[in-house]
């Protein structure tokens, strides 16, 4: 239960003598002389009740009361007030005051008042935190695409590990998407307004590699004409993403694992010590650990990096995605490039499924725009992989209700007719499948 609070009152007597009651029933206290004060050290979401004096030098407690309402409406304030302001309180209960307390008040009929006023301020904090879980999840939907298993778990596993602070390995082939999941990280959590920096650990020359990470002071080696932020200094107070770590050099992986170990760098030529707040995502094909055994990869990083493990499950192994993710990479290109996307012919929609996409969902979206250029087809034939009955069932299936909905513009009745469903089984397959109509009200494609 939340149990903070801030006192704001410019008599220190009072002030002491709250501290020491809120104290002994175990409330984290905070002290403020002036409003002034309370407001530039206030943190956003602060989980707590602020109680204030009404009467003060400066800016007054209902002053502070308006300016906290801007800042947020649901905060709870309580009011302290001498006998002449008690009709000036009622009003500023009316104003947006959780309560008000007339000199000299008990003990008890404070701590009454703060502990209904935290109850409250818990509802409101885990009813937003609810909320905006929510709408992340919403727009992971939209940005990890895939009604696969696989693909349902990983998002999962994406939105619970956004909000710790703690390192992560992804692992994943060529075209995986393991930026793209880095960048969900980064975006989904707590330091999502804070810098992401990538860095290709494969595409840095090796004696290059100590500079671009650590950034060096002017005179630090020849050529280096002034001073130079690093890669992780720039990161501060926000993630840095190692892609292909296996091909970091073994001298940086020892310096990586102790700025891991102390939070702090120095830059080449430098003997000062600079604290770093950053979280560190790491991307690799092959297992760390084997590189290790191989005398490849430091085992001691290897552990520090894999606090947390996403593996990226290959296109081939989530097949059922693939219409979905062409029709998407298709109407993205069309939009880009002012063309119509086309509707995969049966055919087609074989080649997709059977295709190994050894690439990946980049080889996917390449192949979809060159669809839309009309310089080939979806897929190369050959590279056959075996696939069960039922699941090219089923990828044929959703197929065949987007083209529907999409040369119908979402009409469901229209849809219905082409297929000759009932409007109970199509709902049901459209639910099975991922589709909601609203995503093709203004798409419209009149090609068959």
């Amino acid at each position: 239960m939340l149990n903070a609070v801030i006192v704001v009152d410019d008599e220190a007597p009072i002030r002491e003598a709250v501290q020491q009651w809120l104290t002994l029933s175990g409330f984290e206290v905070r002290l403020f002389s002036r409003a002034e004060e309370c407001l530039a050290h206030l943190p956003d979401h602060f989980p707590g009740v602020i109680l204030s004096d009404v009467r003060m030098p400066g800016m007054d407690g209902l002053q502070l009361l308006a300016a906290l309402q801007l800042r947020d409406r649901d905060l709870p304030v309580i009011l302290l007030t001498g006998h002449g302001d008690v009709p000036m309180a009622v009003d500023a209960m009316r104003d947006g005051a959780y309560d008000f307390l007339e000199k000299p008040f008990s003990p008890e009929t404070l701590l009454g008042s703060l502990r209904r006023a935290l109850e409250k301020r818990a509802l409101v904090l885990e009813n937003r935190a609810l909320h905006e879980r929510a709408d992340n999840r919403s727009r992971l939907d939209a940005t990890l695409l895939g009604m696969s298993p696989t693909m349902q778990t990983l998002r999962r596993q994406v939105l619970d590990l956004s909000q710790l602070p703690v390192n992560v390995l992804i692992r994943g082939e060529t075209g995986s998407g393991k930026e793209m999941v880095a960048r969900c990280l980064h975006d989904f959590g707590p330091r999502a307004d804070k810098p992401f920096v990538a860095v290709n650990c494969a595409a840095i020359p090796e004696q290059l590699f100590e500079a671009e990470l650590f950034g060096h002071e002017s005179g630090a080696f020849t050529g280096a004409q002034g001073k130079r932020i690093g890669k992780l200094e720039y990161a501060h107070g926000g993630t840095v993403f190692l892609d292909e770590i296996e091909s970091m050099p073994l001298a940086q992986q020892v310096k990586l694992l102790r700025v891991i170990q102390e939070r702090r760098i120095e830059r080449l030529g430098s003997n000062q010590s600079i604290d770093i707040d950053l979280r560190i995502i790491a991307a690799t094909k092959p297992d760390l650990l084997d590189e290790a055994r191989a005398g490849r990869f430091r085992e001691d990083l290897a552990y520090r990096l894999n606090i947390a493990e996403l593996r990226l499950p290959p296109l081939r192994e989530r097949r059922e995605d693939i219409p979905m993710l062409f029709s998407h990479f298709s109407r993205n290109a069309a939009e880009r490039l002012g063309r119509s996307a086309p509707v995969l012919s049966g055919e087609q929609l074989s080649h997709l499924l059977s295709h190994d996409w050894p690439g990946n969902v980049r080889e996917l979206a390449n192949a979809a725009e060159r669809q839309v250029l009309g310089l080939d087809g979806p897929a190369a034939e050959g590279s056959a992989v075996g696939q069960s009955l039922v699941a090219q069932q089923e990828a044929f299936e959703a197929h065949c209700i987007r083209s529907a909905l999409r040369r119908h513009r979402g009409d469901i009745k229209a849809a219905m007719h082409e297929l000759q469903l009932p409007r109970r089984t199509l709902n049901e397959k459209m639910q099975r499948h991922g589709l909601v109509r609203e995503d093709f009200l203004v798409e419209g494609n009149t090609q068959s």
